[in-house]
């Protein structure tokens, strides 16, 4: 099941945000948590945008089921995530704190501006996250040195006109020559959609719910 909530805390931009619950929920269990950064295009005060595009798009269209909590923020108006890690961070801290969270998995993912977002938010929270998975994102390639302990799969259509491949490359690139762990799956005759095909890919959430710090 899947809620619409508000988190406010003093001196922090306040978010709207998604909270998805398994099936079967026990608040005395554990559980991995996904944190899901949207695109520009969900930048308007309605938080069901925050379900547009990735896991939850298949939670509303078809009745789909996952074994971890899943949590999406949302960024309005014409900002994006980097404008808001402080204040992101004090929301994750809030959702660990509040929610039976393994904190052994803890996952990031997010597309476009969201991918973006995911590789500043990881850089600024080293050590918190169990594995990346950035969905056509730009990074910062000379800025990795926080990112080397973390496993990163990263998704890419090859023909994305909106934010190149050459991001992700060169991603691929820095991580690994410094000894890090990052993967690149490439979305052969794919734009900028290449969210279609990274949360629907069994395998990568596989890999992904199998990686623990």
């Amino acid at each position: 099941m899947y809620v619409q909530k508000q988190w406010q805390a003093e001196g922090r931009h306040p978010f709207y945000y998604v909270e998805y619950l398994p099936k079967d929920y026990d608040p005395e269990k554990k559980y991995p948590l996904v944190f899901f950064l949207h695109g520009a295009g969900e930048r308007v005060q309605d938080p069901h945008q925050a379900m547009l595009h990735g896991y939850m798009k298949y939670v509303r269209e078809e009745g789909k089921e996952y074994p971890f909590i899943f949590i999406a923020p949302q960024c309005i108006g014409n900002a994006y995530w980097g404008s808001y890690t402080e204040s992101l961070s004090a929301f994750l801290d809030y959702i660990l704190e509040t929610y039976p969270v393994d904190r052994s998995r803890v996952y990031l993912t997010g597309l476009s501006m969201g991918g973006t977002g995911t590789w500043m938010f990881a850089m600024a929270r080293p050590g918190t996250f169990a594995a990346l998975m950035p969905v056509c994102g730009s990074g910062i390639y000379w800025n990795v040195g926080n990112l080397l302990n973390t496993p990163i799969y990263m998704v890419h259509g090859d023909c994305d006109t909106c934010v190149p491949i050459s991001n992700s490359v060169e991603m691929l690139t820095s991580i690994n020559s410094r000894g890090g762990n990052a993967k690149l799956k490439i979305c052969y005759g794919v734009g900028h959609d290449a969210w279609n095909y990274a949360y629907t890919d069994d395998d990568l959430l596989a890999w992904m719910l199998s990686q623990h710090l």
